[in-house]
């Protein structure tokens, strides 16, 4: 990556994100500023999907059973061959399925997690290690909460940065709009995330779990060490989405 002779820099990755809000279609790829700003990737939203839940119904189970199919029919259409399409259109291609784990959803996080893997999975087949799920907690809007510079500047407010953890902000858009009045998600969402300090929001070991682990899968596509930008050597990380990163196979110069 040095430039050095006889070594061949790593290749430029695109990653493309499937998400499920309205905000995040528009302007989630600022999100991932810190890892374009190496000039080595690029991130574009490719689909925005509704949010999907575990299935449940035994009806429903039963029905799929009966009719041999593995997925539903939007599932296939809507993850899966998007995902396929893109990781097939070009080499060095990755896709991120990012979903919101608020309120209820919060307790059924392993099970949304493995109904979208499983569609990567049987769509993808031998190339299912370059997709992965991740879950913003309890949305987009609780990462704000951890750089108030960014909020004060675009909201004219005076706040301090959360001193817990953000991830556990039961609703952060409605504590937004209930604590400052005129809070547009999309307009002032847009504008906040566009200064938000990202390494800032990682910088401490024993928070934001589910965006780390966001971050190091990224970083581990991309070849790049684990380093103190976003704790990623010493934080902490989102169990259930965690194994992908040992998943994805290290990229390494040639």
């Amino acid at each position: 990556m040095n430039g050095s002779p006889g070594v061949s820099a790593l290749p430029f990755l695109h990653f493309g994100l499937i998400v499920t809000g309205k905000g995040e279609e528009r302007f989630l790829p600022s999100l991932f500023r810190p890892l374009m700003a190496t000039g080595r990737c690029n991130f574009e939203v490719i689909r925005r999907i509704g949010q999907r839940s575990p299935i449940t119904s035994q009806k429903r189970q039963l029905t799929m059973v009966r009719t041999g199919r593995v997925m539903t029919d939007k599932d296939e259409e809507e993850i899966g061959l998007t995902a396929r399409r893109y990781v097939m259109k070009r080499r060095n291609t990755f896709v991120l399925v990012v979903d919101d784990l608020e309120g209820d959803r919060a307790a059924q996080q392993t099970g949304v997690f493995r109904r979208y893997r499983d569609v990567l999975d049987r769509m993808l087949g031998d190339q299912q290690h370059r997709a992965s799920v991740h879950f913003l907690v309890n949305m987009l809007e609780a990462y704000f909460f951890a750089d108030a510079r960014a909020v004060n500047a675009v909201l004219s407010t005076a706040w301090q940065d959360f001193a817990g953890d953000v991830e556990t902000i039961r609703h952060p858009k409605n504590d937004l709009k209930t604590l400052v009045h005129g809070y547009n998600e999309i307009e002032h969402g847009e504008q906040i995330l566009a200064q938000l300090d990202v390494p800032l929001v990682l910088s401490r070991v024993d928070t934001c779990a589910s965006l780390r682990t966001m971050f190091a899968w990224c970083s581990r596509a991309l070849g790049e060490p684990l380093t103190d930008q976003f704790q990623l050597e010493k934080g902490r990380y989102n169990p259930v989405t965690q194994p992908q990163i040992d998943a994805l196979p290290q990229r390494r110069l040639d």
